[in-house]
């Protein structure tokens, strides 16, 4: 029997919709794809049809939230901010994205968004990296004139890495309303936004030259 196009998309949708509800009730480790499956009422074969891998799944629900954030942060965005406040507003509007995830957000990060992996890890990872970095680079130029033809590797890797290190500790914050995740993430992009005006002159381009050797 031909499988429509609008059964592929429903199954699709509960294979991620079941899968959200294990990794929130038994988190992301201890959630295996035969608990998928069951819980999905599929094939095994039908999982991975769809998601080659559970890091791929997983990634593929934090990006759909990450998606539908864009919108409202554009919208909060005066125009004259500078560019520690838009990357801080950047990153709060996908942290309010990502909040019915936070309980397995921590652990896909250690497998599937570390600063030293590739798209052959995941590729759904690796569009997320792109699509942030693609907004932060923006940012960077329309803020930033120490940037203004695009920034250095080194400093997207450091602002990547403060980023991860944003959401690690979200994940794991305690504190009413996640205030001290708050006040984390607005050192860190104030640190961020200092290091690109006070390095000393040349230092981007040597490094930029030994990457390349």
């Amino acid at each position: 029997m031909r499988i429509t196009a609008e059964k592929k998309r429903q199954t699709r949708q509960r294979i991620m919709d079941v899968a959200h509800n294990l990794f929130v009730d038994k988190g992301f480790e201890k959630t295996t794809t035969r608990d998928i499956v069951a819980a999905a009422g599929i094939a095994a074969g039908t999982l991975f049809n769809y998601f080659p891998t559970k890091e791929a799944l997983a990634m593929t629900l934090l990006a759909e939230a990450l998606d539908r954030t864009e919108a409202e942060f554009g919208g909060r965005l005066q125009g004259d901010e500078d560019l520690a406040e838009a990357l801080f507003a950047h990153v709060a509007a996908g942290l309010r994205g990502l909040a019915p995830h936070r309980r397995y957000v921590g652990e896909v990060l250690e497998t599937a968004m570390s600063p030293f992996g590739s798209n052959a890890v995941c590729e759904a990872a690796e569009r997320v990296r792109l699509d942030h970095l693609e907004v932060v680079r923006q940012l960077l130029v329309s803020r930033c004139p120490e940037v203004s033809t695009g920034p250095s590797f080194i400093a997207i890797h450091l602002y990547w890495t403060l980023y991860l290190g944003v959401l690690a500790f979200w994940a794991k914050d305690e504190s009413p309303n996640r205030e001290d995740t708050l006040s984390v993430l607005d050192h860190s992009m104030r640190i961020f936004a200092e290091s690109l005006t006070t390095h000393s002159p040349g230092q981007e381009e040597v490094i930029d030259e030994a990457e390349n050797r």
